[in-house]
This record gives structure tokens, sequence and C-alpha cells, in this order.
């Protein structure tokens, strides 16, 4: 080293106080943030779940010191309510798996899309949907598929059935407007990670004598896996915590957790049981988060 260089380093002073309160005035930028997430989320979250280890009163949503788990015990031994759990979790693993296949093409269509006005118009094809009210588009399902709706009418128009079909008020017309409801959030997960994906590495799998289809499998599948998890993760969540399509499309017959919930709070004022259930909702929330942490690990070969 030279001279010149070693009075250069010896002068530079090894911790600059002006760059360290640059770096604390920018966490300024994230204060009213986290407040807001704080005061909204956090504490009313927090004092649910407190409320769910008191003894359901109705009526009274005061919280107490009196612990018990007499809520979380007559969850899991009552069959009305652990079936609940597991309808509303398997509605939601049908609900990811139907709009991963759905929105999976639509995505690749969309992020292969080069010209700027096709593929403008396709993404507001996709965002169209979100404008809408869920309730008002759930309404419009049922104008769809109830018994007098415009599917049954046209088939029993045509001859091919006598007697409409149950495409309401059960567990398939409740499939279906979750997956209307979610599938455009399955796409938007997807767009970006198929977009970042560079045409050379299929076109090198095409050069050495893959298929396309062999090229896609093991190339293309592989590298939008991020996007695939993410985007079952959050069709999941909503599924599962989705009231308003349960409500409307089941029809009060297929009874899931956030239905629960709503009768336990505002039908019944039982705050501490309705809270113990909502406590049941957010672990299962929790859990998918852990498999999807897990199997985004594994995909990416134990990288964290």
């Amino acid at each position: 080293m030279s001279e010149t260089a070693g009075r250069t380093l010896l002068r530079r002073p090894a911790f600059s106080v002006t760059e360290a309160f640059g770096g604390f005035r920018l966490w300024w930028l994230v204060l009213p943030a986290f407040l807001f997430f704080l005061a909204f989320f956090l504490v009313p979250l927090v004092s649910l779940l407190a409320i769910s280890f008191n003894k359901t009163v109705p009526g009274v949503m005061t919280l107490t010191t009196a612990f018990t788990l007499d809520n979380f015990e007559r969850i899991f031994t009552r069959s009305i309510y652990y079936r609940s759990i597991l309808r509303s979790i398997g509605i939601g693993i049908v609900v990811a798996a139907i709009a991963l296949v759905l929105g999976y093409p639509l995505a690749f269509l969309i992020a292969k899309t080069e010209h700027p006005g096709r593929n403008t118009l396709l993404m507001i094809l996709v965002l169209s949907s979100m404008q809408l009210d869920m309730v008002i588009r759930m309404y419009g399902l049922m104008v769809l598929m109830g018994d007098t709706g415009l599917i049954n009418s046209a088939l029993i128009w045509s001859g091919l059935i006598h007697e409409p079909l149950p495409l309401m008020y059960n567990t398939f017309g409740v499939v279906v407007g979750l997956v209307q409801v979610t599938l455009p959030f399955m796409v938007l997960s997807l767009i970006g990670i198929i977009r970042a994906i560079h045409p050379s590495l299929e076109e090198a799998a095409r050069s050495l004598g893959a298929t396309r289809a062999e090229a896609f499998r093991q190339i293309v599948l592989p590298l939008s896996m991020p996007g695939i998890l993410a985007g079952s993760l959050l069709v999941f969540a909503l599924s599962i915590s989705s009231y308003v399509v349960p409500a409307l499309m089941g029809g009060w017959k297929v009874v899931v957790l956030p239905i629960h919930i709503y009768q336990q709070i505002a039908e019944s004022g039982r705050w501490q049981f309705g809270a113990a259930v909502a406590a049941v909702l957010f672990v299962t929330s929790l859990i998918a988060v852990f498999v999807y942490h897990r199997a985004a690990v594994w995909t990416s070969g134990g990288r964290t």
C-alpha cells in the first residue's frame, strides 16, 4: 500500500455521524404506517385473542383476568365446530387449486404478450372484476346459477334436464363464488414471476432438444413456483376468511368458521366464544403461512 493511500485511510473516519443520523431519519418514514398497524391491527387482534380466554357471558365484552380454556374445549369437542374447521380448510385448498389451474394460463398469456395495447386490455379484463363490490358480484352469480337462473333455464328449455340443477346453496356454489372472487389475486401473483423468467432460458432448452412442453415443465414451471406458492397462500387465506360468499352462495347451509364468528358475536352476543373461533381461524392462517415458508424453502433448494 502506498504512503498516500495509507494517509487517506487514516484521515477517513470509521463512523460517520451524518450517515448514522441520516439513516435514523429514514425510519421516521415508517413511523406513520407502524402506528397505524399498531393501533388498528395489533391492539384489536391481541385484545380479541385475550377475550377468547374469558368465560363466555352473553352481551359482555369486557376483558377480565379470569383465565379459562372452556371456549376452545367446546370448539374441539363439538362436531359442529371442528367440522367447520375441516370444511373451511378443505374449501380453501380446493379454491386455491382451481384458481391456480384457471389462473396460470391467463397469467402466462399476459406475461408473454409484448404488444402494449393487448397487454393493457388483458390487464383491464383481470382488474375490472375487482372494481365491483363483492355483494354485487355474488348477486350476479345468483342470477346466473339460481334454480330459475340463466343456466338452469337454458338447460330446461333445451330439454337436457327436467329439474333445476343444485348449483347454489351448497359447497359447489361456495367454491364457484370464491374462485370468482380470488382468481384475479392468483393471476396478479403469477404475472410478475412469469414475466421475470428470461426467454433465453427456454430457448436454450429448446436448442438442446427439449420440446415446448418439456421446456415449460422443466424450466418455466419450477422458476414460477414462488408465484404459485404466493398466489395459493393468498387465495387460501381469502377463502377461509370469507363471510359474504358462504352466506350468499351457501345460503347459511355451508357453515364455515366466519359464519360461526358472525353468529356468536352479532346474533348471540357471545364475544368470548366468537373470539375463540376467530383465534382458531387466525392460527389456521398462521399454519398456512408456515407451510408456505417450508414449501418455499424446499422449492428453492434449502435457501431461505
